[in-house]
């Protein structure tokens, strides 16, 4: 297999790289997953957040720094990549850049990152009312077929409910996994309470939401749902433009306030050179509200 995706992600982090992106690939979201088996596996240096009982004193002392004890299921994760494929992630961010590309770069980087890390990555989309599932396996040869296929299912005609995919992961995937939802703001408003509380009850979940360009305030904008352009005195319109930002942004806090009640962190991208550290930003948030 050619893998043409896994070689734009790795370009990407290599151009994109820091000290937190090689931290993250040491494990550093290893305390999201509630819970931990008891096989003991090594040790590690003790983190802000970290639960003190898992504090090795007798090497702590021995060593001069504080060491936590590291158990098997702190290493092996099962990632759940649930995608959006609707025909609205045809359509720009407000940085001008294809939803598509960011949502598909930002699935593949996030399971590149977890590979690196000995995670199993699976997914999980929505296709013409049939589900797609790819069960948790390792290797990047897995990511490249996610990611291409996922690029390809991505259809104009098609507006698939991300509620309907999760109330399909609920029925059949048993396995606790971390998983994250890659959406926009429409999406996350069509989750409701109830399938968010039965999620969040058995799975970690954070959603990374592309970003909308907005439909006033610019030129040649073309509506993607009504598959139209909009009108140049509508476009350029700076009254309707403060309408639209102002409705737009009640929305997403009326969003951001019904997933924190699940412990559910959000992150928004615009652009592919975001992505790395909109990640590692979201994973570090996450892993310390499941600690308060």
């Amino acid at each position: 297999m050619i893998m043409n995706y896994i070689t734009k992600i790795k370009a990407h982090i290599t151009i994109h790289s820091s000290k937190k992106t090689a931290n993250i690939l040491n494990g550093m979201y290893a305390s999201i997953h509630k819970g931990r088996s008891m096989d003991f596996d090594d040790l590690r240096s003790y983190e802000i957040g970290d639960d003190v009982k898992d504090i090795d004193w007798k090497s702590s002392a021995r060593s001069g720094h504080m060491l936590i004890r590291r158990y098997i299921a702190d290493k092996k994760h099962n990632i759940l990549l649930v995608l959006d494929t609707g025909k609205k992630m045809l359509a720009d961010t407000r940085a001008s850049e294809s939803k598509k590309e960011v949502a598909l770069m930002s699935a593949g980087i996030l399971a590149y990152l977890a590979n690196k890390n000995g995670d199993y990555i699976g997914a999980i989309y929505n296709k013409k009312d049939k589900v797609k599932y790819y069960p948790f396996k390792t290797g990047l040869y897995n990511i490249e077929r996610i990611i291409a296929n996922y690029e390809k299912d991505i259809e104009e005609e098609s507006s698939p409910s991300i509620e309907e995919t999760l109330e399909h992961v609920m029925k059949h995937i048993k396995k606790k996994t971390i998983m994250l939802i890659f959406t926009d703001v429409e999406g996350m408003d069509g989750l409701s309470e109830s399938i968010l509380r039965k999620v969040s009850m058995i799975h970690d979940v954070m959603i990374v939401n592309v970003n909308d360009a907005y439909m006033t305030g610019i030129e040649d904008n073309y509506d993607v749902d009504n598959s139209f352009y909009i009108p140049e005195l509508i476009a350029k319109d700076t009254n309707l433009f403060e309408l639209e930002k102002h409705i737009r942004d009640e929305l997403y806090s009326k969003c951001e306030e019904k997933l924190k009640k699940y412990k559910i962190s959000i992150t928004t991208i615009d652009a592919v050179e975001e992505i790395t550290v909109k990640l590692i930003d979201l994973l570090e948030r996450h892993k310390y509200a499941h600690t308060n």
